[in-house]
């Protein structure tokens, strides 16, 4: 049987910025025409206020690269991928303000930090430090005269070794209870007590420490950066000044109230959604698989919502899906959350999930945006299809090929012709597109392209993933890790997440 292959290649997605004219690569874009939100004029805050909290050492290094990063840095290296960093101001028309009440810094061995880092259970040394931190979080928020915007945790290379991840040893009486549960559930002999019982033993197995700081900063409603020695020492093994200025600048700036740039849409006000499910292991759930919906308009906003829970099923496999009530709120939440951001219904919506949708996924997501004009629902899937191109470089990026009328795959990596080079290790990886009721595929495959240069966590341009599902893993971590802490319904703003 004879395989037709249609190939077409999209241009790199145009991006907006404050100032006129449009762009490819956000680091040209910031240079010369600054952050978007300069176009909202006096409403928008010259001046991003950083807090610091950690070690003496810690907080001095990072006191001492962000010094640096408010003045230009080199070029990395001598190519295009790699440019000169023009200092933090110059970047985005905002001062770096940095100031001793917004610092907290555990000095000496007596010091809360210390003794915390001194304990030998692995989990108590984990509660400890974190809440180290919380406790200097809790001094910022609870200033009366100005407060941070954003505050930068400062970890040593001590606090990573022994803190960064932690696995829940069980008590034999722990094992013990919850084997007798796991009996009854099994046999349907459910009594009053039990709820009590998985109360008791619902935490998570593993946890994170990034995830963890994270979700107690949410309860504080402020946003948090992480500053390890790889980003504020220079060292063989880092990244070039440039390279880690671009990245962590633009991130800080986001965090802090920012919008650095956004999406060139000609189309209608769209709202693009990715719906992803995180695995939450506890000590007496075998798996429970979580719903999150990570949604960013075409306005630049972008905020998360949890959905329904979802009990383990292993016959389902990876294979997991919303039921029709399920996805019928949560397409309702979406639409309220936007409509709250943005002030208005959008015209379009667009949701990508990494499996097919279910009959009851469809009808409910269609049913919740029933008042939208246009929904697309989109299949973006890991896929081991192969394209080799004459010659010693691999496929463009931006290469949609379609196999006999059927299957079409899009190169979201590959080669640059920004910089006539594949920045990549391996063999790029396309993935596979489908949708239902989508009218114009071509039109999709640039919304995934453009997406994929909307992670405001860097200013590099070379990953392929689009930003509807390139947090999924965080998201749904420290969604988890929030739930653990607190009944309150999390903070919807992506600035908590990233």
């Amino acid at each position: 049987m004879p395989i037709n292959l249609d190939l077409k290649e999209f241009e790199p997605p145009l991006l907006e910025f404050g100032g006129p004219g449009i762009f490819t690569d956000p680091r040209d874009g910031l240079r010369d025409g600054g952050p978007f939100d300069l176009r909202f004029g006096a409403a928008r805050n010259d001046r991003v206020n950083v807090g610091l909290i950690g070690c003496e050492e810690m907080v001095s290094r990072t006191m001492d690269w962000l010094t640096r990063t408010q003045g230009p840095l080199d070029a990395d290296a001598g190519t295009a991928s790699y440019p000169a960093f023009p200092g933090f101001e110059a970047v985005f028309r905002s001062k770096l303000n940095l100031d001793a009440r917004w610092t907290v810094s555990f000095t000496g061995p007596g010091s809360e930090l210390d003794k915390a880092l001194a304990l030998t259970n692995p989990s108590q040394r984990f509660d400890a430090v974190l809440a180290a931190f919380c406790s200097g979080l809790q001094r910022l928020t609870t200033l009366e005269i100005s407060k941070p915007d954003v505050v930068i945790c400062c970890l040593s290379d001590e606090i990573i070794e022994k803190c960064w991840t932690v696995k829940k040893t069980l008590t034999a009486e722990e094992k013990k209870a919850a084997e007798a549960l796991k009996k009854r559930k099994t046999s349907s002999q459910i009594d009053m007590f039990d709820s009590f019982a998985e109360e008791q033993s619902d935490d998570l197995v593993s946890r994170d420490f990034r995830r963890a700081l994270k979700a107690r900063a949410m309860m504080k409603r402020i946003p948090v950066q992480i500053a390890t020695n790889k980003l504020v020492l220079d060292g063989p093994t880092n990244q070039g000044p440039a390279t880690r200025a671009w990245n962590s600048s633009v991130g800080l700036y986001y965090k802090a109230g920012g919008i650095p740039w956004r999406m060139k849409l000609e189309g209608p006000e769209t709202c693009f959604v990715g719906i992803s499910f995180h695995h939450v292991k506890t000590r007496d759930k075998h798996l429970v698989k979580s719903s999150i919906a990570q949604a960013f308009s075409s306005q630049g906003e972008g905020f998360a919502i949890r959905g329904g829970d979802i009990e383990y099923d292993e016959k389902q496999g990876r294979n997991v899906h919303l039921t029709r009530d399920q996805a019928r709120q949560l397409g309702r939440d979406i639409l309220e959350e936007y409509r709250d951001r943005v002030g208005g219904t959008p015209l379009r919506v667009v949701l990508h999930k990494t499996s097919a949708y279910s009959d009851g996924e469809r009808e409910g997501f269609r049913g919740a945006l029933a008042e939208v004009p246009v929904v697309e629902l989109v299949n973006v899937m890991q896929t081991q299809f192969r394209l080799i191109r004459f010659g010693a470089y691999p496929p463009n990026r931006g290469t949609l090929c379609t196999v006999n009328d059927a299957q079409s795959y899009l190169f979201t990596t590959g080669f640059m012709r920004e910089f006539q080079t594949y920045p990549g290790p391996h063999i790029p990886t396309p993935i596979q597109i489908s949708g239902d009721d989508v009218s114009d595929l071509d039109q999709v495959a640039r919304d995934i392209l453009a997406l994929s240069r909307m992670n405001w966590n860097t200013a590099n341009i070379t990953g392929g993933t689009p930003v509807t599902l390139f947090f999924a893993r965080r998201v749904g971590g420290i969604m988890a890790e929030f739930g653990m802490a607190t009944d309150e319904k999390p903070p919807s703003s992506f600035r908590y997440y990233m």
